[in-house]
């Protein structure tokens, strides 16, 4: 916010604080705390979509790096004499590169790798890179690294150079730590042959930044994961989305094949490579280098509850309309095994199958899973018919683990409604509902939850994000308007326990869907106004809900409410008041605060506001803080507030005596 926007703002505020005769009343309870809040209230929801892992949150450098894509060498230019071999030393990564001499002394053997839209360097930052190699028929074999800029004007095309030297007929993993002189987001990794009397064999070439998330060496990048740790998010729902369906069942999220050696995790075909053929990517592969254990690490290191969803062996049905894609339901045990495995995984002891694996990566204790999700956007009678049997399935091994069902792709519908019941029916503890809605659904959604029924399955609001037709790009007031619709998920904690924004990562350079709530290029990002809208919530999250009415009833954007939106909670001794205004005129609101107790007072602390006059506009690589909320102290003596034009704030008052 820049600061002559703030000295408007502050005038704004004072004028429409003067006018409080004229305010509109907010009734807030005290004497009787309702639902809690729970701690999974707002969290993240990530799908490899937009190049979100590999290219993303994923920090590997270098793309292919096992040479398992259909064309080998995509990413890859070869020089010289190259052959790619499929009798490596990893079973389920069996391709890798020969190089041999050229024939001629003039004449050099090598690669170039291209990286995710070129590899991002900063000047003064280490990079590990290491492989896998062997000089199979003897003698020692040497590489040259380099990063590269082929489009240089200096007199050499490299910038830092590092030396190898293969010393055994058997594969050895090789490492060496570089440091780039400069800054370069499209540099090239580049590899010679040395040694074009010895042949070397190369496989599973990979280049890290040394500074990661947490220092993980297979770790994630750090700017992105910081962006997840600062939501605060209370649940990680993780690996998809659509993914988990896959185009067809082949292509489905395997979790067992994202763990284990990360060498010898086998390659993925992308679906959302091929999904839009109008952003169309087709070296857009899954390497499942981040895979579950790595997503279950992050949910713990950010502490957030980790969401697991599972395929329910049906394969994407907008894709499928023949029932021989899916699974037939008397041939499911196999995916039902595999969500048992998972949560034995995630919970074993070391003398498990599986949980000795978890501890053999480096966790021995076990993550504490409390809750897995079957299926992802299926619907019709073919989903609750294979949801019953893991439900069945689960419950008897592990009958404390909640299960989250889904009410389909819809947020209202025939299948939405026919879904619903059927969840009910097999005692779902919570239902998955998802809307990628215009402005106007997000306007008229305030009081959604207000008449839900309170028996049986708890929501889940998995999916959502506020898109406005000729304007899909990220922009402030759909941002807003998600704020608007949120406060209606606080008022109904008690129904609604878990809400999850999506999509979560977006690359500049090759998204697919949009809006997102992070963006980036391969060395810069920026946290969206919907990434703060998130964040301000988690942040003022609370411990109960607190009864908040105008006139006796939610204000929630209703007629005659003057598109205004509230919520309150209570969080030990604070209470935290959230108004949206969706309009383009300032209101004045008179806050009642009933129920202190004796003696108690209540004190204004701070006001989080975030606020524009410029709707379609957002942050961006060049400007990430465009839009951000500011924290600055209010007037409260005459008991009213300001809302802003086109304002998100929350009012922070403490409870003295």
């Amino acid at each position: 916010m820049k600061p002559l926007n703030k000295l408007i703002l502050s005038l704004a505020a004072l004028a429409a604080a003067g006018i409080s005769a004229g305010a509109r009343e907010l009734e807030i309870n005290l004497s009787k705390p309702g639902a809690p809040i729970q701690p999974t209230m707002y969290g993240i929801f990530f799908e490899d979509i937009n190049f979100a892992a590999d290219g993303g949150l994923y920090a590997e450098l270098v793309k292919n790096r096992s040479f398992e894509f259909p064309d080998h060498l995509q990413g890859w230019k070869s020089f010289g004499k190259v052959e790619v071999r499929d009798d490596g030393p990893f079973e389920r990564n069996p391709h890798y590169v020969r190089l041999s001499g050229p024939g001629h002394r003039d004449k050099y053997t090598g690669l170039d790798n291209e990286g995710f839209f070129g590899i991002g360097l900063k000047k003064d930052a280490q990079y590990r890179f290491s492989v896998w190699a062997r000089a199979p028929f003897g003698g020692q074999g040497k590489i040259r690294i380099e990063f590269v800029n082929p489009a240089s004007m200096e007199e050499r095309q490299y910038f830092c150079q590092a030396h190898i030297t293969v010393d055994s007929p058997e594969w050895k993993q090789y490492e060496v730590v570089m440091t780039s002189d400069r800054t370069d987001p499209k540099a090239v990794l580049r590899i010679f042959d040395e040694s074009p009397q010895v042949t070397v064999d190369l496989e599973h070439i990979s280049l890290f930044p040394v500074d990661t998330w947490m220092g993980h060496r297979n770790g994630m990048r750090k700017d992105l994961a910081q962006a997840l740790a600062d939501l605060h998010p209370g649940v990680f729902r993780f690996p998809g989305g659509c993914i988990v369906e896959g185009t067809d069942l082949a292509t489905r999220y395997n979790w067992k094949n994202s763990v284990g050696p990360v060498e010898n995790r086998p390659l993925n075909e992308n679906r959302w490579q091929y999904t839009f053929p109008h952003r169309f990517f087709p070296d857009y592969y899954q390497s499942y280098g981040l895979g579950f254990y790595e997503f279950f690490l992050l949910s713990e290191e950010i502490g957030s509850e980790p969401l697991p969803i599972l395929s329910c062996g049906l394969a994407c049905q907008f894709q499928n309309s023949e029932q021989s894609a899916h699974v037939p339901v008397d041939q499911l045990q196999p995916y039902i095994d595999d969500a048992l495995d998972l949560i034995e995984f995630a919970n074993g002891g070391t003398d498990t199958e599986w949980g000795a694996l978890r501890a053999s990566m480096g966790h021995p204790e076990p993550f504490g899973l409390k809750f897995i999700g079957i299926g992802n956007e299926q619907w019709g009678e073919e989903y609750p018919a294979r949801l019953e049997p893991f439900i069945k399935g689960i419950r008897a091994k592990y009958p404390e683990i909640k299960i989250v069902g889904s009410s389909g792709p819809n947020s209202e519908g025939e299948q939405f409604d026919f879904l619903w019941p059927e969840m009910r029916r097999l005692k779902a503890d919570l239902v998955d509902e998802h809307f990628y809605r215009p402005y106007e659904w997000f306007l008229s959604q305030g009081a959604r939850y207000d008449n839900y029924d309170r028996k049986g399955p708890k929501v889940f609001a998995g999916e959502y994000a506020c898109h406005a037709n000729g304007r899909k790009y990220n922009h402030f007031y759909a941002s807003l308007l998600e704020a608007a619709f949120m406060t209606g998920l606080e008022r109904n904690a008690d129904i609604v326990q878990m809400a999850t924004y999506a999509p979560l990562f977006a690359h500049v350079e090759g998204w697919q869907w949009r809006p997102d709530l992070i963006w980036y290029d391969n060395l810069r990002s920026f946290r969206t106004a919907s990434w703060h809208v998130q964040q301000m919530y988690s942040e003022y999250k609370g411990e109960r809900v607190l009864k908040t009415t105008s006139g006796g009833v939610p204000l929630c954007g209703g007629e005659g409410q003057d598109g205004l939106f509230a919520s309150a909670v209570l969080d030990g001794d604070r209470v935290y008041v959230k108004v949206v205004n969706t309009t383009p005129d300032a209101q004045s609101i008179s806050l009642k605060f009933n129920g202190l107790k004796r003696k108690q007072k209540i004190e204004a602390d701070k006001r989080v506001n975030l606020h524009s006059y410029d709707l379609y506009e957002d942050n961006s690589l060049d400007e990430p803080d465009a839009f951000e909320p500011y924290t600055e102290k209010f007037d409260f003596s005459d008991g009213s507030v300001a809302a802003e034009p086109y304002s998100f704030s929350i009012y922070c008052f403490r409870l003295v005596r």
